[in-house]
């Protein structure tokens, strides 16, 4: 497995954990292929925490500028609050 938790997105990751899951529960799973989905679940997982880790930490203020991904994009087209004083004023 090639993908890192930081490639993947939160919603590639949690399809991945859903169909290990049902994979695994099912009783599908060869025994040779236990061990490589644990472990590409272990990866998967880790992406959805560092998703839902990053977005807690957004909604708890503790970010600065260009913490989370795309921050540099909308950076660029938010506007500064000077000119939202002068806009609104």
């Amino acid at each position: 497995m090639s993908d890192t938790p930081t490639s993947l997105t939160y919603r590639e990751a949690y399809a991945r954990l859903s169909r290990i899951a049902t994979e695994l529960e099912n009783g599908e799973a060869d025994l040779d292929r236990v061990l490589p989905l644990l472990e590409e679940a272990r990866a998967a997982y880790a992406a959805c925490r560092e998703r839902i880790e990053a977005v807690r930490a957004v909604l708890a203020g503790d970010w600065t500028e260009g913490d989370w991904p795309g921050a540099e994009d909308a950076a660029d087209t938010a506007p500064s609050p000077d000119s939202r004083s002068e806009s609104a004023g």
